[in-house]
């Protein structure tokens, strides 16, 4: 277990999909070292950059595009900002002249088929999600670099892997356990989301968390809105058809709808019942993770790979429980807590952990966040979030042909329906009785993952991956 200061906007970031890990991280590490060689004064000297993919960066790279990832970021761009619609035109053009120009500043010969390397048998000590970058100036001199995707978006340099990217910041109420929650709870009688949000405070002030959490949520609410109006086939090869769409216009029978008031409203107006809120979840989750696969701006929520499930989620909780705006920002605070807790004692990485990582937490997280704002408990709240990581202990990473897609886009809908049904036990039970704690689960779950076969964390070697027939020549 860690000690980090981990701030709920490091949980949840804005990027480009399909994978935090794979994706995200990488074009982050790509943009810091850009940053280190514009700090030593040369930038305008390279000649050259070589990028290195090993271990589960470089068995499912491809599928994941981390290779995309690397070059975006090594041409300047950033992923909450840059034109989605562009990024085809952006490779191609890369492709086609065999340039690519440094932090958008120096042009160099660079050719994508050849300078981003995938070593698919050999695995970096430190974790499997690695990436190291060469850079030779006219002089000769080559800086080098070393990076790790360790999840959820997080990177860290080579050499400082003990600091863990600690924050030297002193919070009022630090929470390394679930436990810790229940201590500064019993102190203070603060519910979760108040705890957290007076830890926020140490770096940002109250309006700017308010302002940029319902930017998280709205760019959420947006992928759900989009994916349920996008018809078609996902990228990469699997030909996997988009499904939010049609069950979108199968719910409405055929309505359409201007914008996304206006759509919640018809959901509202076009059907009842426990089935209809079903599919209606199902389909929140489908929208986000399609986005996602289709290299559309998603939201971590711990992860890319799961960022279907808090959304649906708290969708659910806003069209059908009249969720306020008032309980979007409660909820995205005690998720996002829920997500630093499972960070700190186990892992966010499914490279690391399997898919227990990455669906488990983050279906752990919507389940105390629904908990509270459905008037649950600091207790109930964390035992919703046992009760769902629970049921997702030993859930393997095997995605079909290194693609986000197949089994991680219903696996969302999946976690999202645990989450909720974890919440509603949690809210029905005395956490008196509890024969397990949330802290129990997060140890078992690293245990799990320390004993998981490397083959179901994420490298396609086992499970689906080895067992569905594809046409895929690459991997």
């Amino acid at each position: 277990m860690t000690s980090e200061r981990i701030s709920v906007f490091d949980i949840f970031k804005i990027g480009i999909g399909p994978s935090s890990s794979h994706t995200l991280g990488p074009w982050r590490a790509a943009q810091q070292f850009l940053g280190f060689v514009k700090e030593k004064g040369l930038l305008q000297d390279v000649q050259q950059v070589t990028v290195h993919l090993y271990g589960s960066l470089a068995k499912t790279g491809r599928g994941h595009g981390t290779d995309i990832a690397v070059i975006l970021g090594l041409s300047g761009y950033d992923p909450v900002t840059i034109e989605t619609s562009s990024i085809d035109r952006i490779l191609a053009d890369i492709a086609a002249s065999e340039t690519i120009r440094l932090h958008g500043e120096m042009q160099i010969h660079f050719n994508p088929k050849t300078d981003v390397v995938f070593h698919k048998t050999e695995s970096l000590p430190f974790h499997p999600n690695g990436v190291a970058f060469a850079a030779t100036c006219r002089n000769g001199q080559v800086l080098e670099e070393t990076y790790y995707s360790i999840g959820g978006g997080f990177v860290i340099q080579e050499g400082r892997e003990a600091a863990g990217g600690a924050s030297p910041l002193e919070l009022p109420y630090p929470v390394d356990q679930a436990s810790d929650l229940l201590k500064w709870h019993r102190v203070t009688g603060k519910p979760i989301w108040e705890i957290v949000l007076e830890n926020e405070r140490v770096w940002k002030e109250d309006a700017a968390i308010r302002k940029d959490l319902l930017n998280i949520w709205q760019v959420m609410q947006d992928s759900i809105f989009l994916g349920c109006q996008h018809k078609g086939v996902l990228p990469g090869g699997l030909n996997v058809k988009r499904r939010a769409a049609d069950l979108n216009q199968k719910l409405l029978k055929g309505h359409s709808c201007a914008g996304c008031d206006e759509w919640i409203g018809l959901i509202r107006s076009h059907g009842a019942g426990f089935n209809y809120t079903l599919d209606w979840v199902s389909c929140f989750a489908l929208a986000v993770n399609e986005q996602n696969a289709s290299y559309s701006r998603v939201v971590t929520a711990p992860t890319n790979g799961a960022a279907g499930v808090i959304p649906a989620v708290l969708q659910f909780h806003v069209t059908f429980c009249g969720g306020t705006e008032e309980d979007i920002f409660r909820f995205l605070l005690t998720a996002g807590e829920i997500g630093s807790i499972f960070k700190k004692g186990a892992t966010i990485s499914a490279a690391m952990g399997g898919c227990q990582a990455e669906i488990g937490v983050s279906s752990a997280m919507a389940a105390a966040g629904l908990a509270q704002v459905s008037g649950g408990t600091v207790e109930q709240c964390l035992m919703a979030a046992e009760i769902a990581m629970e049921h997702h202990l030993g859930l393997t990473c095997d995605p079909v042909a290194g693609l986000v897609q197949i089994p991680c886009i219903e696996r969302n809908t999946m976690g999202a329906i645990k989450a909720i049904t974890a919440s509603q036990l949690a809210l029905q039970s005395n956490p008196e009785n509890a024969k397990v704690s949330l802290d129990n689960v997060v140890q078992t779950m690293w245990q799990t993952a320390l004993d998981m076969n490397n083959r179901y964390k994420e490298t396609s070697e086992g499970g689906l991956a080895v067992n569905i027939p594809i046409s895929l020549s690459e991997c």
